[in-house]
């Protein structure tokens, strides 16, 4: 039986975003390139936060025939001076943000943990720590553009399976005392993202500034490529792959969801996830919008707040 997958309906689909201005990360390639492309589409001003400048703007030359408008300006995740000057020449540009698409993402599958340049574990040094700095410091323009919203990538992977449910280690973030392991590192990454957009909705009540996390599908792009793992496993997965997977137009569709859906705002602060075979839960292959994650250390405000509060600090915002 084919595998239900989650689609915008036709009023988001035509909704006009003129006037609208956007953030995406990682906006040159795979569930980026295709939120991007399709915000343009309607009417919207796209930000292509990318690490690489010459690969966006050959891409954006796309969107050029599009009705709205972009801009491919530099950001590394794993550098946080770079985040740092992102936002720094982003608030010199604009003064309004109604959209910000933390989309960008890292898996390290080495056996040796890797580092970003500030010393974070790779994964959760970019898909997390990376796109904490740039949340916070855009909070004040998101605020003032308000309403506005917030999504962060996360992944199937944060809900674990019935017997091993990931969860932060607050005393340990960043691979510095535990022994390596590529794959919990990745799911540890996402669940702080859960909580994040959890801690965010919570703190953010009021500003009209919406907050959501988000599992995209098993998407067929580049991600992850680069990895010994999927280099492997790629060849044996062919014959089945396109029934499992997604195209970057179908995993694009819920993070477009939340960004520009009348009906996601209903819903500050919870997941939202494409259906997915990866799930180890049967009650979660088919997806939601929101769909209720089945990891209890992902809904853990307590947990939320330490996590946040620890953050402040190592990011250097504190």
């Amino acid at each position: 039986m084919a595998r239900r997958k989650l689609w915008i309906d036709n009023v988001t689909e035509n909704k006009d975003l003129s006037g609208k201005t956007y953030i995406v990360t990682g906006a040159n390639s795979g569930v980026g390139l295709e939120t991007t492309r399709q915000l343009i589409k309607q009417g919207a001003h796209v930000v292509m936060a990318c690490r690489r400048v010459k690969a966006g703007q050959k891409v954006a030359e796309e969107f050029k025939s599009l009705t709205g408008s972009f801009d491919v300006m530099r950001l590394d995740l794993a550098d946080l001076s770079s985040v740092r000057e992102f936002v720094k020449n982003f608030l010199s540009r604009y003064d309004q943000l109604h959209g910000l698409d933390c989309n960008a993402g890292m898996v390290s599958m080495g056996r040796d943990v890797t580092r970003t340049k500030d010393g974070f574990e790779m994964s959760i040094g970019v898909s997390y720590f990376g796109h904490f700095l740039l949340t916070e410091s855009l909070l004040d323009i998101l605020k003032k553009s308000a309403p506005s919203r917030i999504v962060l990538l996360s992944s199937c992977v944060h809900a674990g399976r019935p017997d091993n449910r990931p969860y932060v280690h607050l005393d340990d973030l960043n691979y510095d005392k535990r022994e390596f392991n590529a794959m919990n590192a990745y799911s540890e990454a996402k669940v702080a993202n859960v909580l994040y957009a959890l801690e965010l909705s919570n703190r953010l009540k009021g500003t009209n500034v919406s907050t959501f996390s988000v599992h995209p599908g098993w998407a067929r792009s580049n991600f992850g490529k680069e990895n010994v793992f999927m280099r492997i496993i790629s060849p044996i997965m062919a014959p089945f792959i396109r029934s499992m997977t997604d195209s970057n137009e179908e995993s694009a569709q819920t993070s477009l969801h939340c960004l520009i859906s009348d009906q996601a705002v209903k819903h500050s602060g919870e997941y939202f996830s494409q259906s997915s075979v990866l799930y180890r839960d049967k009650e979660c292959k088919d997806g939601g919008w929101p769909l209720a994650t089945p990891n209890p250390h992902a809904k853990d405000m307590k947990v939320a707040k330490e996590l946040v509060s620890k953050t402040y600090k190592l990011v250097g915002l504190h």
